[in-house]
């Protein structure tokens, strides 16, 4: 859990870092005049947009919030691009284009895979309730027992009343 969580509170502070390592690994590398102008108009915005949306992302979802933790698909797929971006910084000469391939193939991923996360539980296939305190899931109700055993209440409100109309 606790890698979960550091991953939760890792997003934010990376939509800064991750941006300012690409430009300092170009100046510590000496990447050239080209990959300057890729850093500055390309790098940096895509990455910086990318990550604070991704990150929103996280944070629309009620089991994230909740748990203040991302999820294990979450810790793969942020994990794989930051790691990729991580290693763009370092600007390898023979490795470059397959690096920056391999990181928008993964960060198109995680688009999908956070949007594909946010409707499943906005659908209500993995968030049932919070009740209590505690965070409950359909696995839960499914472990303990038959749905149909389940006690459920019903209250109905009755239409409010017509206010007596005054005579003239």
């Amino acid at each position: 859990m606790w890698l979960r969580r550091a991953f939760y509170t890792w997003l934010l502070p990376a939509a800064l870092v991750l941006p300012l390592w690409l430009l300092v690994g170009w100046g510590v590398f000496r990447a050239g005049g080209w990959a300057f102008l890729w850093v500055l108009f390309i790098a940096l915005p895509s990455v910086l947009i990318g990550q604070i949306v991704f990150a929103l992302l996280v944070r629309a979802r009620p089991s994230a919030r909740y748990q203040r933790a991302v999820s294990w698909w979450d810790v793969a797929g942020f994990g794989a691009w930051h790691g990729l971006t991580i290693a763009l910084g370092f600007y390898p000469q023979g490795w470059f284009a397959l690096l920056l391939t391999a990181a928008i193939i993964v960060g198109i991923g995680m688009v999908w895979l956070l949007l594909w996360q946010l409707w499943a539980e906005a659908r209500g296939s993995l968030t049932v309730a919070t009740v209590g305190g505690t965070y409950l899931s359909e696995d839960v109700g499914a472990a303990s027992g038959d749905a149909s055993d389940a006690d459920f209440i019903v209250i109905e409100e009755a239409p409010p009343a017509d206010p007596p109309r005054a005579a003239h």
